[in-house]
C-alpha cells in the first residue's frame, strides 16, 4: 500500500510529464522542430526514462488523453472563478456567460487546441475534448421542425428559439477567439476580443438570470 509520500510523488512526477509534453507542444510554434510529442520525447523532457513514463502513460493515446484533460483541468479553473458559483447550479446563460468571459479574456497556446495535435488520434481525444466541455457550453438537440411549421416553440433545453439562437451565437464567437489566439491565425488581438467580450455581454444581458427559461405569458 502506498503512503502519502509516494502517492505525493507520483502525482508531482505525473503532473511534470505532462506540462512537459504541453511545453513540446508550445515549442512547436518557433519552428524550431521541437514540437512532436512521443513517448519518447516527453520522457526526455520530463526529465525520466521511457519506462518510467509508461508506468504513468503506457501507450502515445493514454499520454495525449491526459493532455486532454490536463489542459481542460486548468481550463475548468478559470471558467468556475468566471461562473462564481457551482457548475452543477448554473443554467445555460450563466455557463455560456462564463465561457465566454474565459475565452474572449484569455490569451492562448497551441497546447490550448491539443486535442488536434495528433491526427491519427484526433477522433478520441475530439470526443475527449467535447465531453469534458459539453457541460459548459452543450445544449440538448432541437427538436426537428415540421416541414409546413414556420419554427418551434421551444428548443434546446426548453430554451425558446431566440434564446437558444443567441446562446448559439455568443459560443462561437468565443470558440473563434480561443482558436485564433491558439493558432496565431487571423488573431485580431486582445485589443478587438475585448471589443467583442462587449458585445458578446450585450447579447446576453436581456436574457433571464433567474432559471434561463422565458416565460409563458398567458
Amino acid at each position: 500500500m502506498k503512503d502519502h509520500t509516494d502517492t505525493q510523488e507520483h502525482d508531482q512526477t505525473r503532473d511534470r510529464i505532462l506540462d512537459g509534453a504541453l511545453a513540446l507542444l508550445n515549442d512547436a510554434v518557433d519552428g524550431s522542430g521541437k514540437g512532436s510529442v512521443s513517448l519518447d520525447s516527453a520522457a526526455k523532457q520530463a526529465g525520466v526514462t521511457k519506462p518510467g513514463l509508461m508506468y504513468h502513460f503506457p501507450t502515445k493515446e493514454a499520454l495525449m488523453l491526459a493532455l486532454v484533460d490536463h489542459v481542460v483541468d486548468r481550463w475548468e479553473e478559470q471558467l468556475i472563478a468566471a461562473l462564481g458559483g457551482p457548475l452543477e447550479e448554473a443554467g445555460p446563460v450563466d455557463r455560456i456567460r462564463a465561457y465566454a468571459e474565459f475565452t474572449l479574456g484569455t490569451e492562448f497556446e497551441n497546447s490550448d487546441i491539443v486535442m488536434l495535435a495528433d491526427p491519427r488520434l484526433r477522433p478520441a481525444l475530439t470526443a475527449r475534448w467535447g465531453e469534458r466541455i459539453a457541460p459548459w457550453v452543450g445544449l440538448s438537440p432541437a427538436a426537428e421542425k415540421e416541414p409546413d411549421s414556420a419554427s418551434v416553440s421551444a428548443t434546446y433545453d426548453g430554451l425558446d428559439v431566440e434564446v437558444a439562437t443567441r446562446l448559439h451565437a455568443v459560443r462561437l464567437m468565443a470558440d473563434g477567439a480561443w482558436l485564433a489566439s491558439a493558432t496565431g491565425v487571423l488573431d485580431p488581438g486582445k485589443g478587438a476580443r475585448a471589443d467583442v467580450l462587449v458585445l458578446a455581454r450585450e447579447m446576453l444581458d436581456d436574457l433571464d438570470h433567474s432559471d434561463d427559461r422565458k416565460e409563458t405569458v398567458p
